[in-house]
């Protein structure tokens, strides 16, 4: 199984595990008479048996994606900025002062960073993230990882 596909599986199985939470929740307490479609008790059985078998999963994926780290790390840095630079107040020139208790009085705002240079800061990033997602995406789609075979009791 390569990287890619036990993504793709962790995902299942954590769509999985919220089901089985909802359904946890909503079979647990009825009113007395009404048909119970689902055993609290079984569920939450099936609960941890889709923990255990996840967090296998997510062991096998942590430590195959070990030698891309750094690209992962980095881009998670990246798009945290792209996302603190598109909050940016790049407003500039003569504006409205929102905090004064009168609402005619105007005051001139000047920035260091203008929103044109903003957007092609933003741009750079995302280029660069999207270089790094590529190198990602290639490495999980060709590196192979084990899973444990089952022991036959």
């Amino acid at each position: 199984m390569t990287i890619k596909q036990a993504l793709k599986q962790k995902n299942r199985l954590v769509q999985h595990l919220n089901e089985l939470t909802y359904r946890l929740h909503s079979s647990n307490s009825t009113v007395v008479g009404n048909t119970k479609h689902y055993s609290a008790s079984q569920t939450l059985s099936q609960i941890y048996a889709v923990v255990d078998e996840l967090t296998v999963l997510k062991t096998l994926i942590h430590k195959a994606n070990s030698p891309v780290y750094d690209k992962i790390f980095l881009m998670s840095e990246l798009k945290s900025l792209v996302k603190n630079l598109k909050a940016l107040d790049c407003t500039e020139g003569v504006v409205t002062d929102y905090y004064s208790r009168n609402s005619d009085v105007k005051i001139e705002k000047e920035v260091e960073i203008n929103v044109v240079q903003k957007d092609n800061e933003i741009a750079f990033l995302q280029l660069r993230i999207d270089e790094l997602q590529e190198e990602l995406d290639t490495f999980n789609a060709t590196t192979e990882i084990e899973l444990p075979v089952e022991e036959v009791e």
